[in-house]
Order: C-alpha cells, then structure tokens, then sequence
C-alpha cells in the first residue's frame, strides 16, 4: 500500500509536466496574430414562438494583431504608417487579407454595397479613414500564385473597387490591446460598423438597401 500512495503522487507529477509541455508547444504554435470573426443578422424578426427568421448574415473575418506594447498609430503625415509595412494601405487586420460578407444589399454613406464577399481596406489619416470593399480575392498562403487575390494589401490596386466611403475616427481614452471588429448599435435596419485599435476607433453606419 505504501509503494502504491507514493506512485500515485509521481504520476500526478508526470501528468503535471506532461500538460505543462503541451501548453506550452501549443502557446509557441499559436499565431501571432489570431483569427476573429464579427458577425450580425438583419432583416429579420422574431415569430410568435420566439423562432427568428428571415434575417440576413453579416460576417467579417480578419486577423487579431495585438499591440505588444508598441505606439503605432503615431501624428501627422506618419499617421497609421508604421505597421503598413509597404503595402499601400491597411488590411483592417493581419496576414490573409480582412473579408467581408454580406447575404443581403447593403448601403454605406448613400452607395450600395451588393450582396457578395469582399475584401477590405482602409486609408488612413488623423482626420478620417477610408473604408474599401475590393472584389480582389484574398490568398491563403503570401506563396499562392494567384493573379486574382492578394495577401492582405500587398500589390493593392483600385481597379477592383467596388464602394469607397469615409469612416469617423477618434481617440479614446482606453486602448484595445488587440484589433476589435465590431458591429455597434445595431437594429434589423442596420447599425455602425465599428474598427478598434489602440485608442484609435473608426465607425461608418450602415443600413439595409431597400
């Protein structure tokens, strides 16, 4: 019985260390920046049995940097610059490029935005941002071999633009460790589409096309 108890604590020890290796192989493989996604319906409502139905998906799918202690927004003419990293403007994001998709019309700043899946980019200034969808395609690997699509903003051109409109950006007083892709104050109408980093937030509304 004795030689029994103390192999019972050995073996909680060895499972321990166990548990703690695999933590930690998978901390080291987690990326970087990780996955998100932001999601919303509209459009619909709900019946007499609480079923909802009818609605419409809104999904966004993006990658999550996070600001590790760094200052990257910065002023004036160097605004937005520093994690651009050559491309020509803002993936709304990290690596593959930021997705938008939407089951329904939608109209941003008075233009149409028709059902489909989009890639997104932003402009940036002090002032205001940019928000474009793009009917580039977006590459799963920065190795795919893909005339059509992109990795995140690299190699960007306007050609496939589809809606360009103009986002409010402010500075807050609490910053977001890490990219938030929101959709605020929502109804079945729509609501504002909503871009936080840092203590910089970029809100455009949107409503359902009708």
């Amino acid at each position: 019985m004795k030689k029994m108890s103390r192999s019972i604590p050995c073996l909680a020890i060895a499972l321990g260390m166990a548990l703690a290796s695999t933590s930690a192989a998978e901390a080291q493989d987690r990326r970087m920046s990780p996955r998100g996604e932001a999601a919303t319906q509209v459009g619909g409502g709900f019946d007499a049995d609480g079923r909802y139905q009818g609605g419409s998906w809104v999904v966004v799918t993006y990658g999550r940097p996070i600001l590790r202690g760094r200052d990257l927004f910065g002023s004036g003419v160097e605004y937005g610059q520093q994690f651009l990293r050559g491309a020509p403007l803002w993936r709304v994001g990290a690596d593959q490029s930021t997705r938008f998709m939407t089951e329904v019309d939608l109209m941003f700043g008075g233009e149409r935005l028709p059902a489909g899946e989009y890639s997104v980019f932003a402009e940036l200034t002090e002032s205001e941002w940019t928000l474009i969808f793009s009917n580039w395609g977006a590459k799963q690997s920065f190795r795919e071999d893909n005339p059509d699509a992109l990795w995140g903003a690299y190699e960007y051109t306007p050609d496939r633009d589809v809606l360009r409109t103009t986002m409010d950006v402010s500075t807050i007083v609490m910053s977001a460790d890490q990219l938030i892709i929101s959709f605020m104050d929502m109804t079945q109408e729509g609501g504002v589409f909503t871009i936080w980093w840092d203590d910089q937030v970029a809100t455009v509304p949107f409503q359902v096309a009708r």
